[in-house]
């Protein structure tokens, strides 16, 4: 069976960037038991993976590079803020610690209410520095791998990707690591992802 729309595919892969010796190092890599698995042509994916993906079978294996022009785009340093440490502050009134530090990924809703991912760059006294370009703006991705299955997605499979049940603007996962069924709305205002899809908490 082909990769073609409403497939469901699975696959073995590695990503590669370059690396600033002008070799390539691996930025993420798929474990053998756990593929990536996703619906061809729904538009969970980049449009440039899919493009190259279309067609292949399973066993079939693949090797191409995206560009960061189809990828992820340049690296804006417009992208990069620095905050006020009050707007990080729990509904106690304390700064958030526990989920803003160096390195984490919080969201942040923009002002035409958008909800978007930043990363923590910096943490002081008074500010919090957010980088809100994607981590992999400026990089030309190169994929190598193998296809690991290909198949024929249910009715269900579609309508749930067309009309997803759950969709928290922004929390993704609770303290405890489980925003699977629905996130209660006090992990809704700690994780600062305000109001859920159907404006309203599951919980």
């Amino acid at each position: 069976m082909k990769i073609e729309k409403e497939k469901i595919v699975s696959l073995n892969y590695k990503m590669y960037v370059a690396a600033d010796n002008g070799t390539e190092e691996v930025w993420e890599e798929t474990p053998e038991r756990h593929p990536l698995v996703y619906c061809h042509g729904m538009g969970m994916m980049l449009p440039a993976f899919e493009a190259a993906l279309e067609g292949k079978e399973e066993g079939e294996e693949f090797d191409f590079t995206i560009t960061k022009d189809n990828a992820y785009g340049e690296y804006d340093p417009r992208g990069v803020r620095k905050l006020a440490k009050k707007l990080f502050y729990n509904g106690d009134g304390e700064f958030d610690e526990e989920r803003v530090f160096e390195g984490s990924i919080v969201p942040m809703q923009t002002e035409d209410k958008q909800i978007v991912n930043a990363q923590v760059v910096e943490v002081t006294d008074e500010s919090v520095t957010i980088d809100l370009n994607h981590p992999l703006a400026g990089e030309d991705l190169h994929f190598v791998g193998t296809i690991a299955g290909v198949r024929q997605a249910s009715e269900s499979e579609i309508e749930d990707i067309r009309h997803p049940k759950h969709c928290c603007g922004g929390c993704h996962k609770n303290k405890d690591n489980d925003c699977e069924n629905g996130c209660k709305k006090n992990d809704c205002e700690d994780n600062h992802c305000g109001k859920c899809c159907d404006n309203k908490c599951n919980n």
